[in-house]
């Protein structure tokens, strides 16, 4: 008896582990569901997407009755496709039910192909339904008086699906933007006109068209902040003015190095100058010692010369001048 009542548990145990086990292949729930809700979804269909796809069927069918019960044209086969390619199959089917609750025209191979891009096609659509604000950064531009202007400008914008793909995104919008702000406030004759007219700001950035070629089209900028920096063209001048002193310094500093340089091969000149005296000197005695011995030259004679420059001295001593005779040379 008791053999009995273990081989009917044991046939229980195995009965639902064989049950669990053919629900995870074939989820007969989800047939259920799908069949009551007019999709025809065929239990060798399921099975097959958890054999042979290693694809969930509750991520393939639950996203196909979604579809179904909001009237968007989407069929089985195609879902499966974007989700073996790797592509998010419920924002897709989110996005076109949005598109179509909100009268946009988009259609499923759109859809897989800005989903499939990297783009958020969800959040596409609710931008195109409700235009998005975005804020440009610090912008820093100068004046033509040289007065720096800050400012950052608010940027409404609203998605193009139909440019979505292999078109720029926000940052370059933002960019373009800031473009058009420096080139306005560059402008401005003074940085005055700026702070009184921001509107002329915008409506200089507005009028080439920035939104030619990304995928948001821009409804308005606004300027929300505008200050006033720094004195650029001061700044420039002082710059300039400290740049032409240095260059003033070097040059006079090359010139007093060169005006040292003469004043020493001057200094150089005397003393070779004062060379020659002593050697021309040094040279009287022989001379006079060669006159006295050739009778060229008497005793006498040597003594009225000597006579002679004593008695110039004494004049020069009287008339104040007692400069030596090497500092007259010199």
């Amino acid at each position: 008896m008791e053999y009995i009542f273990g081989l009917g548990f044991g046939g229980i145990i195995i009965g639902l582990i064989g049950l669990s086990m053919l629900m995870h292949f074939v989820p007969f729930p989800l047939w259920l569901a799908s069949m009551l809700s007019g999709v025809s979804v065929g239990l060798w269909e399921l099975f097959s997407m958890r054999v042979f796809r290693n694809i969930n069927p509750y991520e393939v069918v639950i996203p196909l009755l979604t579809a179904k019960f909001a009237d968007v044209p989407v069929t089985l086969s195609q879902i499966q496709q974007h989700k073996i390619s790797g592509g998010n199959v419920d924002r897709v089917i989110s996005a076109l039910i949005a598109a179509s609750k909100a009268n946009i025209e988009l259609d499923w191979n759109t859809a897989t192909s800005i989903d499939l891009a990297g783009r958020d096609v969800l959040q596409a659509v609710q931008t195109s339904v409700n235009p998005r604000v975005i804020q440009t950064k610090l912008i820093e531009a100068v004046a033509q008086d040289g007065i720096q202007v800050q400012a950052i400008a608010l940027v409404t914008v609203r998605t193009d699906i139909s440019r979505l793909v292999g078109s720029a995104g926000e940052d370059t919008v933002l960019a373009r933007v800031g473009e058009g702000i420096v080139t306005a406030i560059g402008r401005a004759r003074d940085y005055r006109e700026v702070l009184e007219h921001p509107d002329n700001i915008t409506q200089a950035v507005e009028a080439p068209g920035l939104d030619r070629g990304p995928a948001y089209e821009i409804l308005s900028i606004d300027i929300c902040e505008i200050d006033v920096g720094s004195n650029i063209g001061a700044r420039l001048q002082i710059d300039q003015a400290n740049a032409d002193k240095q260059i003033a310094q070097a040059r006079a500093e090359q010139r007093r190095a060169e005006a040292i340089a003469m004043q020493q091969s001057m200094k150089a000149k005397v003393q070779e100058m004062r060379a020659k005296v002593v050697e021309a000197e040094a040279d009287v005695p022989a001379a006079l010692a060669e006159a006295l011995a050739n009778g060229n030259f008497t005793v006498g004679d040597y003594y009225k010369v000597q006579n002679l420059i004593a008695d110039t001295r004494m004049r020069e001593s009287l008339a104040g001048n007692t400069a030596p005779e090497t500092a007259r040379l010199a």
